[in-house]
């Protein structure tokens, strides 16, 4: 009997691991101390040794769940500098502490909440911590204390696209039809609750980033659903591709039914309130579930609005109507579950992300030549 319980609880432990979901991990909080700074000898005048610092390391093949499973205390603390002595009248340095954390974290200061810095390219690093200073005449040759913080580690995905809709817009399922990725897929919403990251590649090598996100509901700017946690990372994309069911959505029984343009204004509004910087990205508008019946009707109806927003701002209601619209460059109507006019969302996107990189390389070209002729301008002596 006993056997049976035991093999039957293993069976139970195993049952959970395979059905508890992965959860992504986008912010942490750790604490991080630098070392003691080593005491110093007062009869020869020796110096303690510093102490050691704490630095945070970008890495792309790196997550937040790693450095986690890493330090499950959630303390990170560098090692204390070395007492001076008769054999080492200087103490060595502690040990640092390189902490490597994915690309695209900022790093908050929880007790000031400002931010310490931001690590986006690989291999950039940021002191999070110093080390205390070693002991000598100014400090009766004791050793200091390391600094120690209580840091946030705050990750907002980098990717060159970002797939903004609704639950069940078609969001994973464009991913997948276009990309590498193998988003999970089904009929209900809400399939998405983690970011997943797709790569658009072209004959000449080219590869472009397409990040879906978990679907967003109305009022998610005051954090109502996944809220921030979901609008985050669209600040650091390129490009916003909004997707929209031609069919409108409603969220349940208790949600008002909203048609397909007022889709469009209530994205338009739920980005506007979060952070209207956001608005002034290059966007795209991807009409899906094309294949249904009467949804050629339907887009022909609205296709003036969709591609022109203030046409029919005024006949919107107020709760989902922006003030500042969107322009999008390119309004598609496709159908992602049938793969129509995926190869020319696929040519578009190329074309809007190439246009931007032109734009991109011109004001960098102009701001070099810029300082430039100011070097180069002969600055004579001025009457007072």
């Amino acid at each position: 009997m006993v056997l049976l319980t035991n093999t039957l609880l293993k069976l139970e432990k195993r049952a959970r691991k395979i059905i508890k979901p992965k959860r992504f991990l986008d912010t942490l909080q750790i604490t991080v101390k630098g070392g003691h700074g080593g005491n110093g000898m007062p009869k020869y005048g020796g110096v303690g040794g510093q102490g050691g610092a704490v630095y945070l390391k970008a890495k792309d093949k790196c997550t937040l769940k790693e450095l986690w499973r890493k330090n499950p205390s959630k303390t990170i603390e560098a090692g204390n500098g070395e007492d001076s002595s008769k054999m080492r009248l200087v103490g060595r340095r502690g040990a640092d502490q390189e902490l490597e954390i994915p690309c695209g974290v900022t790093v908050i200061d929880n007790e000031t909440s400002k931010v310490i810095g931001e690590l986006n390219v690989e291999d950039e690093t940021c002191l999070v911590a110093s080390g205390g200073a070693g002991g000598c005449s100014g400090s009766n040759f004791i050793g200091t204390k390391g600094h120690v913080r209580n840091i946030t580690l705050d990750l907002k995905i980098i990717a060159d696209i970002g797939l903004v809709g609704f639950p069940n817009a078609g969001k994973s399922t464009l991913l997948k039809a276009i990309s590498n990725a193998k988003p999970r897929i089904a009929s209900y919403p809400f399939t998405t609750i983690m970011p997943q990251i797709g790569v658009l590649e072209y004959s000449d090598y080219r590869q472009i980033t397409v990040a879906d996100l978990p679907g967003l509901i109305e009022n998610a700017h005051k954090n109502i659903g996944m809220g921030h946690q979901f609008l985050k990372h669209v600040e650091r994309t390129r490009l916003l591709m909004l997707i929209v069911d031609i069919n409108g959505f409603q969220l349940s029984q208790k949600h008002q039914r909203r048609n397909c343009l007022e889709n469009v204004y209530s994205l338009n509004k739920e980005l506007e309130l979060y952070d209207s910087t956001l608005l002034e990205k290059p966007s795209i508008l991807l009409v899906n579930k094309m294949d249904l019946d009467g949804s050629i009707d339907t887009f022909i109806e609205n296709e003036n609005y969709f591609n022109d927003l203030s046409l029919a701002v005024e006949k919107i209601s107020e709760d989902i109507r922006p003030e500042k619209l969107l322009k999008f460059e390119r309004v598609i109507p496709i159908s992602a579950k049938k793969y129509q006019e995926v190869d020319k969302v696929k040519e578009e996107i190329r074309q809007v992300i190439d246009a931007l990189d032109r734009r991109n390389a011109e004001d960098v070209e102009t701001k070099i030549n810029e300082k430039l002729r100011k070097k180069l301008m002969e600055h004579g002596p001025k009457m007072v």
